[in-house]
């Protein structure tokens, strides 16, 4: 079940239907880092540099180098916090598309199923807010587990598992439940739903692809919803 689930997203992932949801996520998570590295760049100059400037005249002819090697570290420095923001930032922007996948799985490979409801806007916002929330908070957790001997990187992928599962197998679920009912679903499959989480995981650790994370999420657990419902209908 879960590995036909992780399957058919991937197969899904790069498919024709799928490239205008795919470019408009990238293209705005692009257009943020972009305004952030321009952001944060004016700042410095704007503040640290005329700081530095007070400083190094009153110093040795030397000291000038001083402010080349300050500038070349502030450029890796943003780079750095640039590239532990692509999860994040890519967490809400993708939120915002999440139901444009939801119907593209529903329509293309569950034709003969009745379609979800797309959240309403204000409640996308805040389904879009909490994915942020848990890949920073997921994050967080697993580095800080990464600095205690024998858990390291099991750690990572079993706090992001469980968080990014819970909560997209939640959004696929509230298209067709409210969300009570959405909540006790994941509740009665709480293994199943976990163990899916791992695949997600491990998509979310490969460099570049990660970008992409929330779209795959998405899609699987639209999957993953239909197979556990269809089971659930079986045995009743």
């Amino acid at each position: 079940m879960i590995l036909d689930a992780a399957l058919k997203a991937l197969s899904r992932l790069f498919t024709p239907e799928f490239r205008s949801v795919l470019w408009k996520s990238l293209g705005l998570t692009l257009l943020l880092l972009v305004g952030l590295w321009i952001s944060i760049r004016q700042m410095f100059f704007s503040f640290g540099w005329p700081w530095l400037e007070q400083i190094l005249p009153g110093m040795p002819d030397w000291a000038g180098w001083l402010g080349i090697v300050a500038a070349i570290i502030a450029g890796l420095g943003l780079a750095f916090v640039l590239a532990l923001l692509i999860a994040p930032i890519t967490a809400l922007v993708a939120g915002l598309f999440l139901d444009d996948v939801a119907e593209v799985i529903e329509r293309e490979d569950y034709p003969d199923d009745s379609p979800g409801t797309a959240l309403p806007l204000m409640r996308s916002m805040v389904v879009s807010l909490k994915f942020l929330c848990v890949v920073i908070l997921g994050n967080i957790a697993a580095l800080l587990m990464l600095l205690i001997p024998g858990v390291n990187l099991i750690a990572f992928f079993m706090v992001n598992a469980y968080l990014l599962s819970r909560e997209f197998f939640e959004f696929a679920a509230m298209r067709f439940r409210s969300e009570a009912d959405a909540k006790a679903l994941r509740a009665r499959h709480g293994v199943t739903v976990f163990l899916a989480g791992l695949p997600i995981a491990c998509f979310m650790a490969v460099p570049l692809l990660n970008l992409l994370t929330p779209l795959f999420a998405a899609a699987m657990m639209i999957h993953l919803y239909k197979a556990i419902c269809r089971r659930e209908s079986a045995q009743a």
